[in-house]
């Protein structure tokens, strides 16, 4: 990222003495006397930094954040004043500022706040690259179930509320639990993942609340638990319906009191933690059957967040398969590999058992054994090239036995030209019809040759 920064300052000795001090250390400076000045700056340059005078000769600077935050969304807006206030300060904060420092500056502390400020930046600007070099805006899709789900990460983001993620195994929970710390107010705080699922049972309490030395066989030395190492920050707890009662009971309590103590200890241990949990399994169903506690799932089901099973997510399969097929190109040094469109066909009409995930591994098993930059139907496991007309998914959908017929026919027609290169007489002979039959056939069902 760049640092670029905007000095807005009617004093010139301020400017000037501001614009030496950053520029030697690494900043480049843009200055500004008067709002007016600013707003040219703002349109004109690419700027990520902000220093503004609460008293500006043409307005005021407090209200001029809400214009810097039209153009820069992301932007660190720093306010500076010789007649600070808690009340200005607050004013200031509530349109936009990221902080505020009282005149005469310190260079010390200016550059301490920047840096800070500088390096969440880059942390950010890390997490978009990161998201968008995996799965990012790709693995969000265009379809409105989705987008739904996005709208409502923005807005409880900077909340502390608990968050409770379902959807079957593969749809991308701890993608969306990671975007939810990143989007917080805690994103420089520490992320701690458990999967309560991988830990026997006799281990999950001493790994959720630490232990004290000999508390258990093994237990050689004290050790913290991981609701202590993500004191401030979040704790994602993944597959939360594999967790036993004993140990909901307790997890109770901390979401309760903020307090616990470690096995085999006495000790009071307070943390302020924001959990995020995920499961592919009904918790409200496994409190009707007594298998989870049903404080604690009010406890959790303050904000639910249902991400969508791929078959229901249409074009964003295409959207994702494109995306991992050219992450895993770039990655094994086979670049422009495309896929065919009737491989894109058999994606999309794929029910996908194992969801993103497995489209995924799909794709990154394609790339490596494609000899030919465009991938075809031969390519596929033997699972997509057999009719995948579902009894269950045509009867849901009112299917008529004309449309089954059809579309089962349509695939297999399909499969046999694209193994005959489009070749009529042989794929005739395969089938067992005449080529005047077989050129009915396709016309009919609308078959591409």
């Amino acid at each position: 990222m760049n640092k670029n920064i905007l000095i807005i300052d009617d004093e010139k000795n301020i400017l000037k003495s501001l614009d030496m001090i950053l520029s030697g250390e690494g900043y480049t400076v843009f200055k500004a006397a008067t709002i007016s000045e600013a707003e040219k700056e703002l349109l004109q340059q690419d700027l990520n930094l902000f220093l503004v005078d609460v008293m500006l000769p043409d307005g005021d600077g407090i209200e001029f954040i809400k214009k810097i935050r039209t153009h820069k969304k992301n932007g660190i807006i720093i306010m500076i004043s010789g007649h600070a206030s808690i009340k200005m300060a607050i004013e200031a904060t509530r349109n936009g500022a990221d902080d505020f420092i009282e005149k005469p500056l310190s260079k010390e502390k200016l550059l301490i706040t920047l840096n800070n400020f500088v390096k969440r930046l880059r942390l950010e600007e890390k997490y978009d690259e990161l998201q968008k070099s995996k799965l990012g805006i790709n693995f969000i899709g265009d379809c409105p179930p989705m987008q739904d789900v996005i709208k409502t990460v923005d807005k409880i983001a900077p909340t502390n509320s608990k968050v409770l993620i379902t959807g079957e195994s593969g749809t991308g929970k701890e993608i969306i639990a990671g975007l939810i710390h990143y989007k917080s107010k805690r994103r420089e705080k520490p992320y701690i993942k458990i999967n309560c699922a991988a830990i026997p049972e006799e281990l999950i309490e001493a790994e959720l609340f630490g232990a004290e030395k000999g508390a258990y066989t093994g237990a050689t030395e004290k050790r913290e638990g991981k609701f202590v190492q993500a004191n401030g920050g979040s704790l994602f707890l993944d597959e939360i319906g594999d967790m036993s009662l004993k140990t909901q009971t307790k997890v109770l309590r901390v979401l309760q009191d903020g307090e616990f103590e470690r096995v085999g200890g006495s000790e009071i241990i307070r943390t302020d933690v924001r959990i995020l949990a995920a499961t592919n399994k009904d918790l409200k169903q496994m409190v009707t059957e007594g298998d989870f506690r049903e404080d604690l799932y009010f406890r959790l089901h303050v904000v639910p967040l249902h991400l969508p099973p791929l078959r229901e997510r249409g074009e964003d399969i295409v959207i994702l398969a494109k995306h991992f097929l050219e992450f895993f190109g770039t990655e094994n040094n086979k670049k422009n590999l495309a896929l065919s469109e009737d491989v894109l066909r058999k994606l999309k009409d794929y029910h996908w058992p194992g969801n993103i995930r497995e489209l995924k591994n799909l794709i990154e098993r394609l790339v490596l054994m494609s000899e030919e930059q465009m991938i075809g139907l031969e390519s596929l496991p033997e699972e997509f090239l057999l009719s995948d007309f579902k009894v269950s998914a045509a009867f849901k959908n009112q299917k008529s036995l004309r449309d089954v017929r059809d579309r089962t026919e349509a695939e297999y027609i399909s499969y046999c030209l694209e193994k005959f290169s489009g070749n009529i007489s042989k794929t005739a002979d395969q089938l067992q019809v005449d080529r005047t039959y077989l050129y009915k056939k396709i016309k009919k069902l609308g078959i591409q040759l």
